[in-house]
């Protein structure tokens, strides 16, 4: 018996990887009754479940673009939206603070970063990019291991039938070195269900002790196991689900601390399970993906899916199936959810498998143009009911699925030809160069993968110089590095035992409807109330809970009440001071404040000392949050100009704000032409010359829901939330029976702005860059900004009208129109650079562009003329002699037609001057220094003389 446990165990360790393939043949069905349930079925069963047997919440999956964590590329688990519980940070006023047992089934991509599965789709039967993962979870204690392990053993041995004897369970077993104690409790209770002891199984850190990252709540885990062989043969092992016991908390230094309150996060991977109740071989033989296959096979007329791996599958035909199937799933669920192929970070992803999807599919399956987008409507088909918003952006997917599938086609068609022509250039012996290698790939110009290249070369017979490849990459590494943007400074945060030992000790989070306190003067000024509150606690800079500050030190204030904003929702934090109350000459310097599970935490320096129980005055600085004010209101004027410009079907992706000027990140399908962008300033500018008054109410969260024209975004709100309504009161807009949220700008919002639009005074938008396909960001600044821009724009309009009239004069002379040359580069540069209107910009551009190729135009005609001059003067001092060698003053030389390489000539002469030269086969220059001229003359008619 000893040995048979050892074997299974064997068994299982291997099948306890991060994503096993699915090992052994195809499983027998479970049963000859009737027909297994469908994956809809399956899916729902697992929701009924949690829902009605053991009164769990149902919780809609969240977007596969994760929501303010920017450690992740893509969503790639359940537990990744309940992060802010987790970490104790969630907002006490949002609906997800009231969590106590929830489930859904979230959309899940692992491609890119630490879980990254892209490579291993097709090789085997079993890996995705894209996965639905079934989940329950129990937050503060509401259950624990008892109650998770009895739920998830009665619905797969009641609900869903598998046998007992079918499955085999695992539980962390210690780890010695950490100090980590066995868990037998978690051992017990299976064997309590009525598990046999040979089947359950105890393993180390790492394969059932889960951790979050590097730091953070960790805790031991115990998964279920289905049996493939169903004890016909050695065990068959695949995972099937894994019960997270969040426990513990892993420190900065390493070591565990108790998590101050406990949790359970379970996840089951939904294709896997239906492969289980369907009995089949694979996950890509299940109702999620035969549909696709059949479209697939029908679409391209290639053979049949058989389902085979490895040496079997010959021409890597059953490869492409899979590859194609699972990666059109991924990208449309991607693109429902807003992030589409671009240039970095998950776009960049998402990028590489739309074009590994378009490889296999015309290189193996020989798919027509266009065959990836004719996918789209199979996906939604089968994933729309329970991800609506694939119905939603069904038309938006298929249209940038086949764009990009278009480009990537004319990449690959260019890439062939620039391969060729560098052949013909290379000798037998010489390795392709690094540089054109580089230009062909994802980080040059045409986005083609390096493997393709490669691959493309090898067919050739073509050695890549793979060295110089490494040292571009490795500048490019560095150039990105010294190109990213600064990453911004955190300062002070409560860790989560400080959190945790607030809300042990009953302290209430932090009221902050101060900040909220302003009003306007009739001069038109603002008046912000000061605020009285009393210091609850101090933190030292490394978070240290202490009773007293002072001399100067760094520290964290939190205090009952507060009229700072703290940073959230784009907005910056606010800045200002402290005095203690009775002490208004000593001044506490407030640079931050930030927001952490309902507190307030004020990041400033003490210059005397301040105890807990002190009471203190706040006071904001007064321009900063005018200022922040000023670009809020203006961002949400954008927002509505955007959408009354390019229609209902555009959406704030984000965006963030100060005193200086304002971000908007928004999805667009083609680039904004100048005339869009001149109409969306407009139509702000006739909201602020409206000075309409801004309306702001606090409503119950329910009561937004079903508002047309309401804009909200992809966020967790607290309930009740703010409305913020330009020109209509809160009531009316959000009235079910009005359309004011179509005719004007409401949306749901934290932040603070002004009471009336005139404020904002004006607004230009000064710069835009696309961050993917179909999503633009967007820079504007306001007020004075605004204005002083279009004085700048207005001044380098009337200067290149200037150079268009001087142009339009003509010219006969070559210094005169490199004058002109040099102006219009100069004025380019200036367009290029400075703060203007991003419309009058791009106008500008093509004027100046235009203008310079004219110009070039011009000054090779003058040249070749002056040459010919020259030539013939030449001809009249030299009548004799098979060559003429004489000196010629020009800035530039455009024609000649040597008998020999001007570029070898030029560096003969130089060469005897202690210089160098430059140039091609038909024109060089060079520099050097002598004493005398006509000894240098009479080297370079040597040297022709002796070519000839």
């Amino acid at each position: 018996m000893a040995a048979s446990v050892a074997a299974a165990a064997g068994q299982l360790r291997r099948a306890i990887r991060r994503s096993p393939a699915w090992p052994g043949p195809s499983c027998r069905p479970l049963s000859s009754g009737p027909p297994p349930a469908k994956a809809a079925a399956v899916r729902n069963a697992f929701l009924s479940f949690f829902r009605d047997r053991h009164s769990h919440r149902l919780v809609p999956s969240a977007s596969v673009r994760p929501r303010g964590d920017p450690s992740l590329l893509f969503v790639n688990a359940g537990m990744n939206q309940f992060k802010p519980i987790f970490l104790g940070t969630v907002d006490p006023r949002s609906e997800m603070a009231g969590f106590r047992r929830v489930a859904n089934s979230q959309k899940c991509v692992r491609a890119g970063g630490r879980h990254n599965d892209l490579e291993d789709v097709g090789r085997d039967l079993s890996h995705h990019t894209f996965f639905e993962m079934l989940g329950n979870w129990a937050f503060g204690g509401e259950y624990f291991k008892e109650e998770a392990c009895s739920m998830a053993w009665e619905l797969l041995t009641q609900v869903y039938g598998i046998p007992e004897d079918r499955l085999w369970v695992s539980y962390f077993g210690g780890d010695p070195k950490t100090g980590l104690e066995p868990d037998l409790e978690c051992r017990d209770i299976w064997l309590s269900l009525g598990v046999p002891a040979r089947r359950v199984l105890s393993f180390g850190l790492e394969e059932n002790f889960w951790e979050m990252g590097v730091t953070g709540p960790c805790g031991p885990c115990t998964e279920i196991h289905y049996d493939l062989a169903g004890g016909v043969e050695a065990p068959q092992l695949v995972e099937l689900w894994n019960l997270v016991f969040m426990q513990h908390n892993r420190e900065a230094d390493g070591s565990l601390q108790p998590l101050p309150q406990r949790h359970v996060d379970t996840g089951m991977g939904l294709e896997r399970l239906v492969a289980v109740l369907q009995g089949r071989h694979s996950t890509y033989d299940t109702d999620l993906f035969s549909p696709l296959l059949d479209a697939i096979h029908q679409g391209c007329g290639a053979p049949p899916y058989l389902g085979r791996v490895g040496a079997a599958d010959k021409g890597r035909t059953d490869t492409a199936y899979r590859v194609v199937a699972d990666h059109i799933r991924t990208l449309s669920v991607c693109i429902a959810d807003g992030v589409s192929p671009g240039m970095s970070g998950a776009p960049l992803v998402l990028r590489q498998i739309l074009r590994r999807a378009v490889r296999f599919s015309t290189e193996v399956l020989r798919a027509p143009p266009g065959f990836l987008g004719s996918l789209v409507p199979i996906v939604v088909e089968t994933l729309g009911d329970t991800y609506p918003e694939l119905q939603k952006n069904s038309t938006q997917i298929v249209n940038l699925v086949s764009e990009d599938e278009a480009a990537f086609l004319s990449s690959l068609e260019r890439g062939r030809r620039i391969i060729d022509r560098t052949l013909k250039r290379l000798g037998p012996t010489d390795m392709f160069p690094a540089e054109v290698a580089w230009s062909l790939s994802m980080s040059g110009n045409l986005g083609l993968p390096l493997d393709l290249v490669e691959l493309m070369l090898e067919e050739k017979g073509v050695q890549l110089d793979s060295a110089g490849l490494a040292r571009l990459a490795q500048e490019e590494a560095q150039h990105q590095v010294q190109q990213a943007e600064p990453v911004r400074e955190h300062g002070l945060q409560l860790d989560i035992h400080a959190l945790g030992e607030l809300q042990r000790r009953g302290v209430p989070p932090t009221d902050d409807s101060p900040k909220y306190n302003y009003s306007l003067r009739p001069s038109g000024d603002y008046d912000f109330s000061a605020c009285e509150a009393q210091v609850l606690q101090l933190y030292t800079e490394d978070g240290t809970a202490v009773a007293s500050v002072g001399g100067g030190q760094r520290c964290g204030l939190l205090l009952d009440r507060t009229n700072f904003y703290a940073e959230q929702g784009g907005q910056t934090s606010d800045r200002g001071y402290l005095v203690p109350v009775g002490q208004q000459d000593v001044l506490f310097p407030v640079v931050r404040a930030q927001v952490c599970g309902g507190f307030v935490l004020h990041e400033a320096v003490a210059p005397e000392c301040l105890q807990v129980g002190d009471r203190v005055q706040l006071h904001v600085d007064k321009a900063w949050r005018l200022g922040c004010m000023e670009k809020h209101t203006a961002t949400h004027l954008l927002n509505w100009a955007l959408r009354q410009t390019l229609g209902p079907s555009t959406e704030q992706r984000g965006s963030h704000l100060n005193p200086e000027r304002l971000r908007f990140d928004v999805t667009i399908q083609a680039p904004l032409t100048p005339e869009q962008l001149r109409c969306v300033e407009d139509t702000v500018q006739q909201a602020v010359e409206q000075d309409e008054a801004v309306y702001m109410e606090e409503v119950a969260l329910e009561l937004t829901a079903h508002v047309p024209g309401l804009r909200c975004l992809d966020e967790v709100y607290p309930n009740p939330v703010r409305v913020v309504s330009v020109g209509v009161p809160v009531a009316q807009a959000l009235d079910p029976a009005s359309s004011a949220a179509l005719q004007t700008s409401v949306e749901l919002c934290c932040g603070t702005h002004l009471l009336r639009t005139g404020a904002v005074r004006d607004l230009v938008i000064i710069g835009e860059r696309r961050l993917t396909r179909g999503t633009t960001r967007l820079l504007a600044v306001t007020g004075e900004q605004a204005q002083q821009a279009r004085e700048v724009g207005q001044s380098l309009t009337q200067e290149v009208e200037a150079a268009v009239e001087r142009y339009s004069r003509g010219n006969q002379d070559v210094a005169e129109a490199q004058r002109l040359s040099k102006d219009i580069g100069r004025l380019s540069d200036a367009v290029d650079t400075v703060m203007m209107p991003q419309w009058q910009r791009r106008e500008l551009q093509a004027t100046l562009k235009a203008l310079q190729r004219r110009s070039n135009t011009v000054i090779r005609k003058l040249e070749v003329g002056q040459a010919a001059q020259k030539t013939q003067e030449l001809l009249r001092q030299h009548s004799e002699g098979p060559v003429i060698v004489d000196t010629i003053s020009a800035e530039s030389l455009s024609d000649a037609t040597p008998a020999f390489t001007a570029e070898a000539w030029a560096l003969a002469v130089c060469s005897h001057m202690g210089g160098k030269a430059w140039g091609s086969r038909v024109v060089a220059q060079g520099t050097g220094s002598t004493a005398d001229l006509d000894a240098v003359l009479n080297i370079a008619r040597t040297y022709a003389l002796n070519q000839l």
